[in-house]
C-alpha cells in the first residue's frame, strides 16, 4: 500500500486547555485505543493485531516492559499498547519518490509527530556526502557501503553501536557479539537514559539490578509505594495489578509531583463497576513531594522506623533477617540520628504528619512492595535515592518473601532483556570470558562509551561513526542542541528503523535508513517462520511470535540486518555462521544458552508454555551477590537542591499520547492539553509571584554552570496543581534544556528531573 497524502505538520496555534481528569482509562480509554487501530490499520489488521498482543501465542507489546498474568484476558493490552500497534503496524508506506521531494533541511523542519505519521519505512536509502536527500539504494549496496566505512577507521573505538529497548533478545545478542567481533565496547543504550541509576544502586546494594518481585506478588503485599511514576500515561497494564492488589486488600501510596489521574482513580473497562460504577480508587495517600525530595523523605521514614524500634525493642525491625543477610545497620543507624529534620521537610515540602503517617503504614505492613520509574532515576541523586529504597526495604525484610520488595518499572518493551543479552559497555570479565570461550575470540576489555560519553565523543571529533539498532537518539538524548551538532560531525550515521524520526534528518556526512520489520509482522527465514523473545520487568522471558503479514517483501528483519552486515564487515575474521543466524533464530538462542548466565537450555525452556523466569538471588533465596556476600545498608549525605530567587526547578515528562519520542497525538487528555505540546505546568501561586498569568507565552531558560542559554521559545504557561516552586514541559522537546553535564552521580544519567529555570516574557518574532 503506498502513502496516503501526509498530513500537515502542526503548530500549537489552536491549542486548548480544559480541566485534567481525575481517572484513568474507562470507556473512553477503549475508544482510543479502538478507533485509530481500525481506521489506520483496517478492521481485519487491526482486530488480528490487537487479539494477539501480549498473548502466549502472540507478539510482545513494544512499548512497556509491564510483566504479563498467567492468566490472559482477550484483550491484554492498553491504550497505549494499541496505539503503539497501530503506529508501527500501519499499512501506509512511505513511496519513493518522498526521498526526492523532501531534502534533510526540509525534514529538520517537521516535528516528531509529521514525521512518525508518513508511514512505514520499506526500501533502504542512502545520504552521500554532500548531498541533502536520500535516495534508495539496494541492500547490497547499502552494506557495501556501511563496511568501506567501519572497515576504513583507524581504530574500531571510532565507532558506536547504539541500541534501542524494542530490540528482541536475539538481535541484541546478535548485534553486541557483532560490535565486539568488530572490535569495541561502544554499545551505548537507551538504559543509559533512564534506569541506569537502578542498575548501579540495586547493583551495589543487593547484588543484581533487576525487580526483586514477581507480578504475582502485587496481589499478595499489604502496601505498594508508588513512586516517582505515573502508570497511567507510561505503562497503564500496572493499574489493573494494582486494582488486584486493592481488592485483595492492600494500600497503596503514591509519592509524585503531580497529581496524575492513574494514581487517583481507575476505570478498568474489563470490569462493570469501571464501566459504569466509580471505579477502583488508587492512592490511599498521595504525597505531593516536591521535585528532587525523595531521598529526604525516604531517610526520614527509615529514621521513624528506627526509632519506633528503639521505643519498642523487638518489634519493629526485622533483625533475624538483618543479623544473617544484611550488613551495615550500625552504621546507617548512627547516620540517620543526625537527619536533619528541617532540611527534610524543606526538600519534601511535606509536613511532618505526613511523612509520619508514611511511616506508620509501613511499619504495621508485613509485606511492603516499593515501585519506581524515571521520576527518581533522572534526579541528580537518583543513585542514592534508590539506595535509600533498599535501605527503608531492608529494614523490615521486605526483600525475598512474597508480596515483597524492590520494583523498578522498565519503560521499553525489552531494555532489560538487551542488558542480560550483553548490550553494555561495561559487560563484566565473566560474560567476555564466555565470549571468548564460545566464539573463539578475545572480545575487547576496555570499557566503551554510554550515551552522554557518545555524544561528547562526537562532539570532540573522536567518534566518526554512529549506528542506531532502533531509536531516536538525537531526540532522546539530552542537551538537544549539543547532541544534533555533535551527530552532525560523524563521518556516518546508519539507522535500523520502522519508521522516520528526528534522527533521521540530523545525521553524519553520509547517513544511511536500513527499514526493518516491526514486532507485529511474521518473521520467515529459509527454516520456516522464526519467532524472537524478550525479557520483561520481572525477569520473565517469553517468546513473541509476528501475526500480520509484513507491509513489504524488501523488508529485513532486525537480526537479518545484523549478521548480512557482520558478513560484509568481518567477513571471516572471527568463526561465526551469521548466515545461520539468519535463517534459524534457534542458533542464536542455542550461544545465548552457552553464555548468558540463567539462559541454559534456552531453545527448550522458551518453548514452555509462558516462556521461563531468570533466576535471581534476593528473590529466590535472599542471596546477594556483592563482597560481603550481604545486602548492603547504606549511609548517603542529604543535599538539599537550592533554587535561586525568581527561578523554578523543572521535569521532563510524557503526554498521554506519546511513547517514549514517539508523538502519536498532540492531546495529553488527562492533564487537560489539546492540540498542542508546547506547554510548562506551573503553580497558579508561583505564575502570580513571578508576574505572569496563565496563558502568558514566555520564553524558558535553563540555568547552569557552563552559563550557556538553552532555551525554548513561546510556551504557553498552564496553571497547574504542581508542587510550589517546581514546573513541568513535555519530553522530548524539553530535552533542549537539560545540559549535557548534569548527570547522576554514580550513574551518569541525564538530570532531567531537576533542572533549574527562569522564565522570561516571550520574545517577539
Amino acid at each position: 500500500m503506498s502513502s496516503e497524502p501526509p498530513i500537515n505538520d502542526v503548530t500549537d496555534d489552536d491549542i486548548e486547555v480544559t480541566h485534567s481528569k481525575s481517572w484513568a482509562a474507562g470507556v473512553p480509554g477503549v475508544l482510543h485505543s479502538m478507533e485509530p487501530a481500525i481506521t489506520q490499520m483496517g478492521a481485519v489488521r487491526g482486530m488480528r493485531a490487537l487479539l494477539s498482543m501480549n498473548q502466549k501465542d502472540g507478539f510482545d507489546c513494544m512499548s512497556c516492559a509491564w510483566p504479563d498474568p498467567d492468566h490472559r484476558k482477550a484483550f491484554e493490552f492498553c491504550e497505549n499498547g494499541a496505539k503503539a500497534v497501530t503506529w508501527e503496524a500501519t499499512p501506509i508506506t512511505i513511496p519513493t519518490s518522498f526521498w526526492a521531494e523532501h531534502s534533510l533541511a526540509d525534514l529538520r523542519e517537521k516535528s516528531e509527530y509529521w514525521l512518525g505519521m508518513q508511514g512505514r519505512l520499506v526500501e533502504p536509502v542512502y545520504k552521500p556526502a554532500g548531498s541533502d536527500h536520500y535516495r534508495p539504494v539496494s541492500w547490497p549496496e547499502a552494506f557495501r557501503v556501511i563496511s568501506a566505512k567501519l572497515n576504513a577507521l583507524d581504530s574500531p573505538d571510532q565507532a558506536a553501536f547504539y541500541t534501542s529497548g524494542r530490540a528482541s533478545n536475539e538481535a541484541a545478542f546478535a548485534y553486541q557479539l557483532f560490535a565486539r567481533a568488530y572490535g569495541t565496547n561502544n554499545l551505548p543504550d537507551c538504559s543509559n537514559m533512564c534506569h541506569e541509576s537502578t542498575g548501579w544502586a540495586m547493583g551495589q546494594t543487593v547484588g543484581i539490578g533487576k525487580s526483586t518481585i514477581s507480578y504475582d506478588d502485587f496481589a499478595k503485599s499489604d502496601l505498594i509505594i508508588i513512586m516517582g511514576q505515573n502508570p497511567g500515561t507510561n505503562h497503564p497494564r500496572m493499574l489493573t495489578a494494582l486494582e488486584e492488589a486493592k481488592d485483595a486488600g492492600a494500600q497503596i501510596v503514591a509519592v509524585n509531583p503531580l497529581p496524575e489521574a492513574g494514581l487517583r482513580r481507575y476505570k478498568n473497562p474489563q470490569r462493570v463497576r469501571g464501566v459504569i460504577g466509580h471505579g477502583t480508587d488508587i492512592a490511599d495517600q498521595f504525597l505531593q513531594i516536591r521535585i528532587g525530595g525523595d531521598m529526604a523523605l525516604l531517610q526520614a521514614v527509615s529514621k521513624r522506623v528506627l526509632d519506633a524500634e528503639d521505643a519498642s525493642p523487638g518489634t519493629v525491625l526485622d533483625q533475624a533477617f538483618l543479623d544473617e543477610h544484611c550488613h551495615g545497620l550500625a552504621e546507617l543507624r548512627e547516620h540517620l540520628a543526625q537527619l536533619d529534620e528541617r532540611m527534610v521537610l524543606a526538600s519534601t515540602g511535606l509536613r511532618a504528619a505526613q511523612i509520619d503517617e508514611l511511616a506508620k503504614r509501613y511499619i504495621s505492613a508485613d509485606r511492603v512492595i516499593i515501585t519506581w520509574a524515571m521520576g527518581l532515576t533522572q534526579q541528580k541523586k537518583g543513585v542514592v535515592t534508590i539506595k535509600e529504597i533498599i535501605n527503608l526495604l531492608l529494614l523490615r525484610g521486605n526483600i525475598g518473601k512474597p508480596g515483597a520488595g524492590a520494583s523498578p518499572i522498565r519503560g521499553h518493551s525489552n531494555v532489560q532483556g538487551d542488558r542480560t543479552m550483553g548490550i553494555w559497555e561495561q559487560m563484566p570479565p565473566a560474560f567476555l570470558d564466555a565470549l571468548e570461550k564460545e566464539f573463539g575470540f578475545n572480545p575487547p576489555r576496555k570499557h566503551g562509551v554510554d550515551s552522554v560519553d557518545g555524544v561528547r565523543a562526537m562532539r570532540d571529533g573522536k567518534m566518526k561513526v554512529w549506528m542506531g539498532l532502533g531509536g531516536n537518539f538525537v531526540a532522546a538524548m539530552s542537551d538537544t542542541g549539543i547532541a544534533e551538532a555533535a551527530m552532525a560531525r560523524t563521518e556516518m550515521s546508519v539507522q535500523i528503523s520502522t519508521k522516520l524520526n528526528r534522527s533521521h534528518a540530523v545525521t553524519g556526512e553520509e547517513a544511511l535508513i536500513l527499514p526493518t520489520m516491526g514486532r507485529t509482522e511474521i518473521d520467515e527465514q529459509a527454516t520456516g517462520e522464526q519467532f524472537v523473545s524478550v525479557e520483561d520487568s520481572v525477569c520473565a522471558v517469553h517468546p513473541s511470535w509476528g501475526k500480520l503479514k509484513p507491509v513489504s517483501t524488501n523488508l529485513l528483519s532486525e537480526v537479518a540486518i545484523i549478521s548480512r552486515l557482520a558478513r560484509a564487515v568481518l567477513s571471516d575474521k572471527v568463526a561465526v555462521d551469521w548466515a545461520g543466524f539468519e535463517a534459524d533464530y534457534d542458533l542464536i538462542r542455542e550461544h545465548i544458552s552457552h553464555v548468558v548466565g540463567g539462559c541454559e537450555n534456552y531453545n527448550e525452556r522458551i518453548r514452555q508454555e509462558g516462556g521461563f523466569v531468570l533466576p535471581n538471588g534476593p528473590r529466590d533465596s535472599r542471596t546477594f551477590n556483592t563482597p560481603t556476600g550481604k545486602a548492603m545498608l547504606t549511609t548517603n549525605t542529604l543535599e538539599h537542591l537550592e533554587v535561586p530567587p525568581g527561578r523554578l526547578v523543572l521535569q521532563t515528562l510524557r503526554s498521554h499520547d506519546q511513547f517514549n519520542t514517539t508523538i502519536y497525538g498532540l492531546d495529553d487528555r488527562y492533564r487537560g492539553i489539546k492540540k498542542g505540546r508546547h506547554v510548562v505546568f506551573i503553580n497558579k501561586k508561583d505564575l502570580i509571584n513571578l508576574g505572569f498569568s496563565d496563558g502568558d507565552l514566555v520564553d524558558v531558560h535553563s540555568e547552569f554552570s557552563d552559563n550557556v542559554d538553552r532555551v525554548l521559545r513561546g510556551y504557553r504557561l498552564v496553571a497547574y496543581p504542581t508542587p510550589r516552586g517546581c514546573a513541568a514541559a513535555y519530553y522530548p522537546e524539553a530535552n533542549v534544556l537539560v545540559p549535557l553535564d548534569s548527570v547522576a552521580d554514580g550513574s551518569n544519567t541525564p538530570v532531567s528531573k531537576a533542572v533549574i529555570i527562569r522564565l522570561e516574557p516571550a520574545a517577539q518574532s
